[in-house]
């Protein structure tokens, strides 16, 4: 598995790395859902601080609103009380558009269970986020195919996600977040689906990725190993966060 030093080094087209890197601040955030006509109350006022360049592991049982807390970060959902600002962006008060814009832009997420698309190639499916940013060209494309050789699926390019094991699934679903260069990676169990071998090399890829350009990385994690290599651990219970 090579290309890691490619995929992180300073060598990397200009159009593809973001100046954005800006600190993250969760102010007294409040999120309930509704369950079977009741408010469930999922997180009760968190709140922290995390530093541009940080690369934090959220831990905690099932159950304590880690996705939830990734969600609010990327602005795919929004809190019911609190703040969360991310350079000048109040997601809160931020409008969907302006959420959706914020996203496309600055923010690679790599969700639990995949979400690759199955009538798009492999390098089709990384490529989607500079395709619906706009910025699809050939520095992309370059990037695309280094980050599928640093986790091992150089060749399978033109294949399509049923023909993939879940580790590989998982493995596409991060190159797709990397790809745009994102200042912030969310990524919900990254290594969860992957062998111990390919699990470390995803895990380097987050570590140099924030090394070499500030790039903010939280990870949801159950793995000893991910929250060892993080720079800061943080617990989500019953619905309040706290540093490990």
């Amino acid at each position: 598995m090579a290309g890691l030093a490619a995929c992180a080094g300073a060598n990397e087209p200009q159009d593809l790395v973001s100046n954005f890197m800006p600190d993250i601040f969760v102010d007294r955030v409040h999120k309930a859902y509704e369950e079977a006509g009741k408010s469930r109350a999922v997180l009760r006022g968190v709140s922290a601080k995390i530093n541009a360049g940080d690369v934090v592991a959220l831990v905690g049982p099932s159950g304590s609103g880690k996705s939830t807390l990734l969600n609010l970060l990327a602005g795919i959902d929004v809190c019911d009380a609190g703040h969360i600002v991310i350079g000048d962006l109040d997601l809160a008060a931020a409008t969907e558009s302006a959420r959706t814009q914020f996203r496309r832009r600055h923010v690679g997420f790599v969700f639990q269970f995949f979400n690759l698309l199955p009538t798009l190639t492999v390098e089709e499916n990384v490529l989607l986020p500079v395709d619906l940013d706009g910025r699809l060209d050939d520095a992309a494309r370059l990037r695309a195919r280094q980050l599928l050789e640093a986790v091992g699926l150089a060749g399978r390019e033109r294949g399509f996600p049923d023909a993939l094991s879940g580790g590989e699934q998982q493995r596409v679903a991060v190159a797709r977040a990397l790809v745009h260069r994102p200042a912030l990676v969310l990524a919900d169990e990254p290594t969860g689906n992957l062998d111990a071998a390919t699990g470390k090399v995803v895990l380097k890829l987050l570590l140099d990725l924030a090394a070499a350009h500030k790039t903010t990385v939280v990870m949801v994690t159950h793995s000893d190993d991910v929250a060892r290599a993080a720079h800061r651990v943080l617990s989500l219970e019953a619905g309040l966060l706290r540093a490990s």
